[in-house]
């Protein structure tokens, strides 16, 4: 397995190291294999042709995703003589996979991008995003309209438009342990948790009284490193990608340009004495490392005490919850909360959706979305199903019709590239006291600072690499707790992070909030 990584990581080196010499940063206009304008400067869509889009998902298996693309590309066909197909990146090894995709020079269309979380910016730096500004006005000229000018300023890289925001949603995706309310209260905590210490009572008490219960059933490629920086520091997460585990921050909202280190201070010590403590008391499996069970099923099922996610799943798996385990009361510990300083509001390009720097069609591709994003009938489509088979409206939220069968007729598209809240419609499945944990998130949120912040990570790419191969080797072991000796293990996580280039990549990346400081600064 370790080899099979280590191949991986060189073939995407190499094949990045190919796209960085063709693209050299982001793409120009493109050229269309299908024509752009007519003589008369409006889009030609005489000749017919099929738009790719770039979702992250396991692909439904169930045949109601094909049900709907068929109504959705009635509607596509009529109006641009298009078809919209979805090409998806399935979650097992998703980072690798999807990095990959775009770096191998396939022609692929409209893609999902997250400056926060999918390598965006790194991406655009190898020129794998086509320059939108010539073609948003003609091509998407509602999304073009509807979208101000500080939140394009947000999507552009080396001052060109690289990205369409989701920038009209919302949506909290802070993460957070999801807890049986119940369970909790049988264990003594009679108010809600607010630190990882009651979580660890909470999981004993499940451990000691719940005998066919995994406390936490957690899963491979569970991390919950960066939940504990946020509990546990003031650091605010910095838009740049370390592989596995988040290796960089900021020092606070006060300190929100200056580099922290949280690996090199005692929070990656007491995490790590933590988790091993966790795993020796068997709060998760022995092989949780190699664990491909459905932790989420688990919990729906009572096997499992706990989940980790953000808030807009925990909105959706209450509900789930209150009829699949009656009386659990499911609650949310958002990691943030403990210390109630650096909970940022969401990044506009959390979300979003670029263009391929080799698409064959750029211009009716982004006719595509702009349909998906301001046509009401394909949104609902895309977003909610087929109403009658998926959902129905009863006073005005959507309900599950009579008869509907989970297996049968469950349906999604992963489309989060473009929601806006003006087509949204509420839904029972949806927890009606979220707005109260809304209200709490209120009291102490911070604007996200970082939105024109694009590290360029030319000066230390191959330093970045070698971090997060790093991070990747090691981190595991530590996130689950399987280290013998945690003060050794951190040591050695430290030493090869040095080794890696760990102070060139900090003062580089200080050198760049330096100048991002000075650029926002001369803006006020």
């Amino acid at each position: 397995m370790l080899r099979w990584k280590k191949s991986m990581a060189l073939l995407m080196s190499a094949m990045l190291v190919v796209l960085t010499a063709c693209g050299g940063g982001s793409g120009g206009g493109g050229t269309s294999a299908s024509g752009g304008t007519k003589a008369d400067g409006t889009p030609d869509t005489s000749k017919f042709v099929k738009i790719s889009y770039v979702v992250l998902g396991d692909k439904p298996q169930n045949g109601q995703f094909e049900a709907v693309m068929d109504k959705v590309n009635v509607i596509m066909k009529e109006k641009i003589n298009a078809e919209l197909e979805w090409k998806w990146v399935e979650w097992a090894d998703w980072q690798t996979k999807y990095n990959l995709l775009l770096a191998s020079g396939e022609p692929v269309d409209l893609i999902t991008i997250g400056t926060d979380w999918l390598d965006t910016w790194a991406n655009a730096q190898r020129g794998a995003f086509m320059n939108l500004d010539e073609l948003l006005p003609t091509y998407a000229p509602e999304t073009w309209k509807s979208i101000p000018e500080e939140d394009w300023n947000e999507s552009k890289y080396n001052d060109k438009i690289v990205l369409i925001p989701e920038n009209d949603y919302t949506q909290w995706v802070n993460h957070g342990f999801f807890y049986r309310g119940d369970w909790a209260k049988a264990a003594g905590l009679n108010e809600p948790i607010t630190n990882w210490e009651q979580i660890g009572e909470y999981l004993q008490y499940v451990k000691d009284n719940k005998p066919d219960v995994v406390p936490w059933d957690m899963a491979s490629g569970a991390m919950t490193w960066g939940g504990y920086v946020d509990s546990y520091t003031d650091n605010l997460g910095l838009p740049i990608s370390t592989g596995y585990m988040p290796i960089f921050t900021a020092v606070s909202n006060d300190e929100k340009y200056t580099v922290a280190e949280p690996v090199f201070s005692d929070t990656l010590l007491d995490y790590t004495k933590l988790m091993k403590e966790w795993a020796d008391k068997g709060f998760w499996r022995e092989d949780a490392l190699n664990n491909k069970n459905d932790n989420r099923v688990a919990l729906k099922a009572g096997l499992s005490g706990m989940d980790q996610h953000h808030t807009q799943t925990f909105s959706g798996l209450r509900v789930e919850m209150d009829k699949a385990q009656p009386g659990s009361e499911l609650q949310m510990f958002a990691f943030n909360t403990t210390g109630g300083k650096n909970l940022m509001e969401l990044s506009i390009t959390h979300g979003g959706t670029s263009l391929g720097a080799h698409s064959k069609n750029p211009e009716r591709a982004l006719m595509a979305y702009d349909l998906i994003r301001n046509n009401e009938e394909i949104y609902h489509l895309l977003n909610y199903g087929i109403e009658g088979v998926q959902y129905e409206l009863k006073d005005g939220k959507r309900t599950r019709p009579a008869g509907y069968e989970e297996a049968r007729d469950q349906f999604y598209s992963d489309f989060w590239g473009g929601r806006v809240d003006k087509f949204e419609i509420p839904s029972d499945t949806t927890w009606d006291k979220i707005d109260t944990v809304y209200a709490e998130y209120d009291k102490i949120k911070i604007p996200y600072p970082y939105g024109q912040f694009v590290f360029d990570k030319t000066p230390v790419e191959s330093e970045l690499t070698a971090i997060s191969q790093v991070a990747g080797e090691l981190g595991p072991a530590i996130n689950f707790g399987k280290v013998a000796d945690p003060v050794q293990a951190v040591e050695e996580f430290r030493a090869k992070l040095k080794t890696a280039g760990y102070d060139k990549v900090k003062a580089e990346l200080q050198k760049q909030l330096d100048a991002y400081k000075a650029k926002m600064e001369a803006q006020k």
